[in-house]
């Protein structure tokens, strides 16, 4: 019962982000990051009838025994499954048919959560409630990609803001002393399970920026010849920046002489004091270089993060992801849940403007790719 009202709050907000779209939007999938937002619907409801309703629920009816093949994303323990290149050509199951499955999910749901249940179930009630916001967060990315991509470039919705209104007035730099720092998630409430390990880190005495990296700070790293100058950037970037033909932040383009910034409200000039967002690993690792600084590293991150404002974009850090001290896979496929992409990937700490309310902390570990961009990411300098 208790688990009810966060669960219904949190599935009305999932339809409530494609309310904007039209139909034909719920296909189109312009890139392998980038799910078709029909499927997003599916999978976070297969996710509640595949690791809850199915094993715990006596009589529960599967929705279609062919939506296991559809919707299961990388879970190995579960099954075969649709290559991920290839959700945007599944024309069936149709968007009706995938709201059809998202009631019959949930009204099998509402009657689960009015029983209680031992300590291992709950957790993975909580679970997948914190699984569909992380899907929200997607759907509203993969969105803006879908839409951004278009030639168009078709607004998403008015009131779906990028960035707050008011810009931090702290002062530009905060200094950390020297110590050994806790890091990690330690206590009551949840927490997913990379965060967990709770252990101590020895920092030497370092800078941090109390304020994101603005456009118009970034501007001048492009017009300074930012994304010529080879010695700015790691070899994997550099190599980046030239095969892909990279000269700006993804969704800025420069028309008549001026920059533009495709957001979810549509093309607008690109806006000076707003935070840059759409960047690479690559890219907030070369501005840091241009500008004589570095990225911090996520226990810094961590250590100073109670000084300064966070939660606008998802800002890189200079620490690859890796696991925690004492660090253990659950059994089952839970376990794939965050541990085997412990490889090849880049923390990112904080949140984001797509992220939902209360589903960030200040240990929460983010990781994404070295080239991702389509993701709201920014910069925090240290020194």
């Amino acid at each position: 019962m208790k688990y009810l009202e966060d669960y219904s709050r949190m599935r009305a907000r999932t339809e409530a982000l494609c309310e904007p779209l039209k139909i034909e939007d719920y296909v189109v999938q312009p890139m392998v990051d980038v799910s078709p937002p029909k499927w997003h619907l599916g999978h976070s409801t297969w996710f509640f009838e595949t690791f809850l309703l199915i094993p715990h629920m006596k009589g529960y009816t599967v929705f279609n025994p062919s939506y296991n093949f559809v919707f299961n994303s990388y879970y190995e323990t579960v099954g075969r499954r649709v290559v991920r290149t290839d959700r945007g050509n599944l024309s069936r199951p149709t968007v009706i048919e995938i709201y059809e499955y998202r009631r019959h999910v949930d009204r099998a749901m509402e009657s689960f959560l009015l029983k209680a249940h031992d300590p291992g179930i709950s957790e993975i009630i909580v679970l997948g409630i914190n699984h569909e916001q992380q899907h929200q967060e997607l759907l509203l990315t993969d969105i803006k990609y879908i839409l951004g991509n278009n030639p168009l470039m078709p607004p998403y919705s008015s009131e779906q803001s990028e960035s707050r209104e008011k810009p931090s007035q702290n002062p530009s730099m905060i200094k950390q002393d020297e110590g050994v720092y806790k890091i990690g998630h330690s206590g009551l409430g949840f927490c997913f399970d990379n965060e967990l390990g709770n252990h101590k880190v020895y920092l030497e005495s370092f800078e941090i920026s109390c304020s994101l990296v603005t456009n118009e700070e970034y501007m001048e790293f492009i017009q300074d010849g930012g994304y010529q100058d080879f010695r700015h950037w790691h070899s994997a970037g550099w190599e980046w920046v030239n095969t892909e033909k990279i000269s700006a932040p993804m969704y800025w383009h420069q028309i008549d002489g001026q920059y533009h910034n495709y957001t979810l409200g549509g093309l607008v000039f690109v806006d000076p004091g707003k935070p840059v967002s759409h960047i690479s690993y690559y890219e907030a690792a070369a501005f840091a270089a241009w500008k004589q600084m570095r990225l911090p590293s996520e226990f810094e991150w961590e250590a100073a993060s109670s000084r300064f404002d966070w939660g606008e974009r998802w800002e890189w850090t200079a620490s690859a992801y890796l696991p925690y001290p004492r660090y253990q896979r659950s059994p089952g496929a839970i376990g794939e849940y965050n541990g085997k992409f412990m490889v090849g990937q880049q923390v990112l700490r904080g949140a984001s403007v797509a992220t939902p309310e209360g589903h960030s902390r200040c240990t929460y570990r983010n990781f994404f790719p070295h080239n991702a961009r389509w993701q709201f990411t920014g910069i925090r300098l240290a020194k």
